[in-house]
């Protein structure tokens, strides 16, 4: 019944941990609603797509009488705004934004017009959207479901390092044999194919999501090192399992690959 309860437990925090970092990372949807001529306009725009074709920007407004525009820029550069006007398609206004080389960035803003109005409803803060190459599903299936399995033995063994009773040296051991195939394996593969390259972390750049795989490897060395000949390490193990928690609490994509235009 014990080890029930810590399944139970170490899979509800597995997947809390996984649905915060998914619902708050820079490549999360801007989402919000804005009052146009008597209709709320509920919008969602993207802050990341494939640079297989241009990236498709759809504001869905019922009022044939409402118009706008997107305007974009490459991201931190001086080039001039390029403003493209919506074109309708029956209820949804739509237009594109030029798809860039992979790990290049644009920022854009979003306008509804009216007769007597102009609303801009993207916010005051330009969207930047990043876009990246497309990933065959045989890598980066793979790479999510280890990676998930990683969080979860993870979790798994900071709660039995918690319990007297329990060993949490078999656990530690798939955490860290997980987290180096899902993040030291299939990782640089998955990056390879989107943004061209295999690591941008330490020592090569700030790529935090490579930095966080870094961190939390060495910290699972650590924890097997102690424990060692069958040495319970408790404290090591609980440590490493709180650093990964910690770390995969920070959004997914934060200051990810970047193209230096």
């Amino acid at each position: 019944m014990r080890r029930f309860l810590f399944w139970t437990l170490a899979v509800l925090i597995t997947i809390a941990s996984a649905f915060y970092q998914r619902m708050t990372g820079p490549t999360h949807p801007v989402r919000g609603e804005a009052f146009v001529e008597n209709e709320t306009v509920r919008f969602r725009l993207p802050r990341s797509a494939e640079n297989v074709n241009d990236c498709e920007i759809g504001v869905k407004v019922m009022n044939p009488g409402v118009t706008g525009s997107v305007s974009y820029k490459r991201f931190k550069t001086d080039d001039p705004w390029t403003k493209v006007e919506f074109e309708r398609k029956g209820d949804t206004l739509v237009a594109g934004l030029p798809k860039q080389p992979a790990a290049g960035k644009l920022a854009y803003q979003v306008f509804l017009e009216t007769e007597n109005q102009e609303t801009l409803i993207s916010g005051q803060e330009p969207v930047i959207i990043r876009f990246k190459g497309p990933v065959p599903r045989a890598v980066i299936i793979p790479h999510i479901i280890v990676i998930f399995l990683s969080m979860l033995f993870s979790t798994m063994a900071g709660i039995t390092a918690l319990d007297k009773k329990s060993h949490p040296r078999r656990f530690a051991i798939q955490a860290a044999v997980f987290l180096f195939v899902g993040g030291v394996i299939l990782g640089p593969i998955v990056q390879k194919f989107a943004f061209g390259v295999y690591w941008s972390g330490i020592p090569f750049g700030t790529d935090l999501t490579d930095n966080k795989t870094l961190f939390s490897m060495f910290a699972w060395i650590a924890a097997l090192i102690a424990g060692r000949r069958g040495r319970p390490a408790r404290g090591w193990v609980l440590a490493a399992s709180i650093i990964m928690l910690i770390i995969h609490l920070v959004p997914h994509s934060l200051l990810g690959s970047e193209l230096k235009y």
